[in-house]
């Protein structure tokens, strides 16, 4: 379906939205790429222990995530200055570069499963990996920055930490702090229940269709960029 005829999505749904698209990504690249976490890189020193303790499939690949999720993080931050000092629109260029990062990484996966098909530490396997890093190192430096007020996107355990603290504490706060601990919840329960959808369905639909599922993380950023590009309507 055209961007233009699709339906505006609520500014106050953005945060899920992405959360959502971290999900997907995230568990793609678990299953595709031996165990790669391509949207929290924490989760790759676990997988370098016990890779280094026995099978060593992939273990390449995640050596090469954490330079560049911060070349990538870094990169983001050097860009996003340039772009508000020359009063551009930081939030949606910034997107629509993590999208094209998302293409080049569906084009790559695609290209190494036609070839002798994904093996482990194979440059096209590393590059596929490199690629979608890239992509949610992106969406990682706008979650500090220029989207900070969405919350996390990317990484859940601050998230769902909060949510069980803030559930624990609404049943006895005073009316002062529970307007505080509702906005937090309306925030952040979003964005967990986002990414564990979007775990789940993308463990499902790349089952099912490959890489060519990441087009529906793709489609939902753009459509997030499109509204955030200036002069666009927003729905609160």
């Amino acid at each position: 379906m055209a961007l233009e005829n699709q339906k505006p999505i609520p500014t106050s749904m953005h945060g899920g939205v992405l959360s959502f698209v971290a999900g997907f990504v995230d568990v793609v690249g678990f299953i595709a790429l031996f165990g790669l976490f391509t949207a929290h890189v924490t989760g790759n020193f676990i997988m370098i222990g016990v890779e280094l303790t026995g099978n060593s499939d992939g273990l390449a690949t995640k050596l090469l995530a954490l330079p560049a999720f911060v070349v990538a993080v870094a990169a983001t931050r050097v860009l996003e200055s340039n772009f508000a000092r020359r009063q551009r629109p930081v939030v949606a260029l910034l997107l629509a570069i993590e999208c094209l990062f998302l293409l080049l990484f569906i084009g790559t996966g695609l290209w190494a499963k036609a070839g002798a098909g994904l093996t482990a530490n194979a440059l096209p396997s590393t590059l596929a990996g490199m690629l979608a890093v890239v992509a949610m190192g992106i969406q990682n430096a706008l979650s500090r920055t220029a989207l900070a007020d969405l919350g996390p996107t990317t990484i859940m355990t601050g998230n769902t930490t909060q949510v069980v603290i803030d559930l624990v504490d609404l049943t006895s706060a005073s009316p002062e702090q529970t307007g505080a601990i509702v906005t937090r919840l309306r925030k952040m329960l979003p964005a967990v229940v986002g990414f564990a959808a979007g775990a789940v369905l993308g463990a499902l639909a790349y089952q099912a269709v490959s890489f060519w599922c990441v087009f529906l993380p793709v489609l939902l950023l753009a459509a997030v960029c499109r509204q955030r590009w200036p002069g666009r309507v927003a729905l609160a």
